[in-house]
């Protein structure tokens, strides 16, 4: 190799690293300031009550103001909230795009870490036998980076509670599974109509073998309960899904 091909291949490879190194920079600081556009949506939402004379409490206190969240995007119908963990974020819905916001943040632009959100397959009520909510696995934790912590039997008895809040109403939901799942369109795949369809589900996440997947049998869910599936994707594991499943036990 001639002097001048091998200052010619140290330049690329200078250029290559620069680049690099670059699109590390420029994806750390966008994660940082769509990380501060969350917390921000997180003060906009849960504001210092103002000290009041006692008074009689409403039966239900929604203490989230959706009218703040409006503002910053009306695709925001709900929020979500895992005690234990960081999973603590509105839930958007696209009325045009069922695949926008995996890809774009709260505020509208583009990219990670995309946005905790619901399909159109889904109503916005949690009505349905089966609402999927889907969110990156971030490595730091955020977004439902932290699904993965139910990997740990342990932490998943000590962590079960998942609490939404709608404009009119307050849901509480136990955790009664964690588990690896095949990449399928869950919402696809069964005919949850069909009390039938809502029992093949309920029956294939017993069915998993997976050391990752656990399931609280202490937690009875029938064809008749409401749930949730909190889904996330599991590092290069393009053919599986990481589910968190959990069941309404209460209303308000």
């Amino acid at each position: 190799m001639n002097k001048k091909v091998r200052n010619l291949l140290i330049v690329c490879l200078a250029l290559i690293a620069v680049g690099g190194i670059g699109y590390v920079v420029y994806y750390m600081v966008s994660l940082n300031q769509n990380e501060d556009v969350y917390q921000e949506a997180r003060e906009v939402a849960k504001p210092e009550p103002a000290e009041e004379p006692a008074a009689e409490e409403p039966e239900t206190v929604i203490p989230i103001d959706f009218e703040a969240l409006w503002e910053m995007n009306p695709d925001v119908y709900a929020w979500i909230e895992i005690p234990g963990t960081q999973v603590d974020y509105p839930i958007l819905q696209s009325p045009t795009d069922d695949g926008y916001y995996l890809n774009h943040n709260l505020d509208g632009s583009e990219g990670y870490p995309g946005s905790i959100y619901t399909e159109s397959v889904n109503g916005k009520e949690f009505e349905d036998f089966n609402t999927v909510i889907y969110g990156h696995n971030m490595k730091d934790g955020t977004m439902f980076g932290d699904l993965h912590e139910y990997e740990d039997s342990a932490f998943l008895e000590e962590n079960s509670q998942v609490i939404i809040y709608t404009p009119e109403k307050k849901l509480t939901y136990q955790i009664f599974a964690a588990v690896v799942y095949d990449d399928r369109h869950i919402m696809k795949s069964f005919n949850f109509e069909a009390e039938d369809g809502r029992q093949e589900f309920l029956d294939s996440l017993n069915t998993l073998r997976d050391m990752r997947s656990y399931i609280d049998s202490d937690v009875a869910v029938t064809t008749s309960d409401r749930i949730i599936t909190m889904s996330t994707c599991i590092g290069s594991e393009d053919n599986h899904r990481y589910l968190v499943e959990a069941v309404l036990v209460n209303e308000e």
